[in-house]
């Protein structure tokens, strides 16, 4: 205690009303905030007598001084509590790290024909909402199914509206084209209501009006758009059956579960509703030594549903303490009743177990994982503002010789270090010598149009060696497969190609960052794009190798064995013929001008011959 401050006429003058009281150290920080329905009572606990939980010894061991806030209400207490904790982040609090808040699905339905697009953010523009989904890859994947089963538009109203031709996204059955007037405006409001219908959980809904759409198809014989009905009724049935939960239907809750091992709690969460899991997602709180799960349920309430909307039902492993107080605070907060429930049954009792085996696998899998891994992810989210810690991250780099035997890679890591089974490589074609924008792009398009028709998962983040022109070839290319929200960066080579000194461009909005050479974040991105830099050059190598072991020859279209032999005499060789003029090639037996020139062009680097 500080010299100054006396307990005894602290607690003797200290009022019953309800409030919230700050334990400070010796040098005036903050180290514990909490609340009390009654001052006097809660504070005088901790200078009593009675024996104290080992937590409450160390923070008292810390204590020089007591300061109190005094509220009109229980519920203002929690309040304050809460924006306290968030200012001062105090060290023997639960403290959780400041996420930022919840993906949702915008529809813009003011629209003539309605874009489904990834939201963050504020809910106040025009349209529907629907969410919120537990992270961007939730999201992604029920877009994924949106567009394969409705064909609704996803792209943004610029580029919506300067298309003259169909675009990708139309040529791999993902979009009807409603921007070239592929799809009537009434049809495409019907893929909509759909869609809508889906996304609230009303399958049974969306079945019935599929089946009259089919039924109508089949009378004016139009058997192929019938066909597709029946195909999406298929599709929608076996989503059913995955997801169907009896008597569900209505629910919207989350389900958390608080588990400890080795000093970690992780709170393991569960999104369900209108009765769909919409996704899983894993907490990892800041927590003092001597910490319960009680506590850990109570703050993680307070701290998280101050901060977002809460659901109507709450199911907690653990029933924290005030736990009527809690649910009235997130029920004036959200104004609509919000219930905390913990002893549960049925489909319940289900999304429990569903969140305690959830956080039981992600605690096992952080103890596993070094410290310098989660460390570096973390500070990575921090530096390109990420929101949220990424677990998969992929990196593209381009390997050439002077332009030939172009070869782009790309490596995937995820929270244990590389991803080897899900790397690729892809042989540039049908690109200009050299030119690196043209080869990245490509290798973006090639690998994400495969990830969309559902090869692997999408990544967190994509990484690309190369500065600001590879980082926008790479975001128009991203942007035409309607994945413009995907978080992207570019690592740029500093000067002399030292290690270090790299410059990091942000894919949004082209901003350059440096980073310190010893930093975490830094490390990990040159690990990773030095993986990639090794995996596309031994694909180069190969190609390469492979390239000089048939005769150049043998790439032109037209000349057959007999002709090259018929060149390889006349001329004594390669040499011979690479010296020869067109002129010079026509003598040659067989071998027209047309043919001659292309023999000409191949060796003395005119335009590209073979397809």
């Amino acid at each position: 205690m500080t010299s100054d401050f006396k307990p005894e006429e602290f607690l003797r003058n200290l009022t019953r009303r309800p409030g919230v009281y700050r334990m400070l150290d010796s040098q005036g920080t903050v180290i514990y905030v909490g609340k009390a329905r009654n001052l006097k009572h809660r504070v005088s606990s901790y200078f009593g007598s009675k024996a104290h939980h080992p937590k409450t010894q160390a923070l008292m061991q810390h204590t020089g001084q007591v300061e109190i806030t005094v509220t009109r209400t229980e519920e203002e207490a929690l309040l304050l509590e809460y924006n306290l904790i968030k200012e001062h982040k105090p060290r023997f609090n639960v403290l959780l790290r400041d996420d930022k808040s919840y993906p949702y699905i915008h529809v813009t339905t003011q629209q003539d024909f309605p874009r489904f697009e990834f939201h963050r953010g504020a809910r106040k523009g025009p349209g529907q909402y629907f969410g919120p989904y537990p992270n961007a890859g939730a999201v992604r994947q029920t877009l994924s199914e949106l567009q394969k089963l409705f064909q609704v538009r996803q792209c943004d109203d610029s580029f919506f509206s300067n298309r003259s031709r169909p675009c990708l996204q139309h040529q791999i059955k993902r979009c009807s084209a409603p921007c070239v007037n592929l799809v009537e405006e009434e049809r495409y409001r019907q893929d909509v209501e759909h869609a809508m219908l889906f996304l609230r959980g009303k399958n049974d809904a969306v079945i019935q009006g599929l089946a009259k759409r089919m039924d109508q198809a089949s009378a004016d014989h139009e058997y192929e758009r019938a066909a597709r009905y029946r195909d999406q009724i298929a599709v929608l049935k076996r989503i059913q059956t995955q997801q169907s939960v009896s008597g569900a239907g209505a629910i919207n809750a989350d389900a958390l579960a608080v588990i400890e091992k080795g000093g970690i709690f992780c709170v393991g969460m569960i999104l369900i509703r209108a009765g769909r899991i919409l996704g899983g997602r894993n907490f990892f709180p800041k927590t003092a030594p001597g910490t319960s799960a009680v506590e850990v349920t109570g703050a993680f309430l307070v701290q998280h549903y101050f901060s977002q909307d809460a659901p109507a039902e709450i199911l907690v492993s653990e029933e924290p303490e005030d736990s009527e107080l809690l649910a009235g605070a997130l029920s004036a907060r959200s104004n609509r009743k919000v219930d905390i429930r913990h002893r549960v049954r049925g489909q319940r009792r289900h999304w429990l177990e569903m969140a305690t085996s959830n956080a039981h696998e992600a605690i096992a899998m952080r103890l596993a994982s070094s410290a310098s891994r989660r460390e570096q992810l973390e500070q990575l989210a921090d530096v390109l503002g990420l929101d949220e810690v990424p677990s998969r991250i992929e990196c593209f780099d381009i390997s050439h010789t002077g332009g030939e035997e172009t070869v782009a890679s790309c490596v995937v890591f995820g929270p244990d270090g590389p991803v080897k089974s899900d790397y690729r490589r892809f042989n540039i074609r049908d690109v200009n010598s050299g030119d690196d924008y043209a080869a990245i792009a490509q290798a973006v398009t090639r690998r994400y149009t495969r990830l969309k028709k559902g090869e692997a998962p999408l990544p967190d983040l994509v990484l690309i060696d190369g500065g600001k022109g590879q980082v926008g070839a790479s975001r128009a290319a991203l942007m035409e497969l309607q994945l413009g929200d995907l978080a992207l960066a570019g690592i740029a080579k500093g000067p002399g190609r030292r290690p270090g000194r790299e410059t990091i461009y942000k894919g949004g909005n082209n901003a350059r960052l440096k980073l310190a050479p010893d930093t975490p974040a830094m490390h990990l991105i040159q690990q990773i794009r030095d993986e990639a830099h090794r995996f596309a050059i031994s694909g180069h190598r190969h190609r390469r190798s492979k390239a000089r072991k048939s005769s150049v020859l043998e790439t032109i279209n037209g000349l057959g064995p007999k002709r090259r032999r018929e060149l390889l005499r006349h001329f004594g060789g390669l040499q011979g013929i690479r010296r020869a003029g067109i002129d010079d090639l026509v003598q040659v037996p067989g071998v027209s001008r047309i043919l001659a020139e292309k023999i000409y062009d191949r060796f003395h680097g005119g335009a590209a011959v073979d397809s």
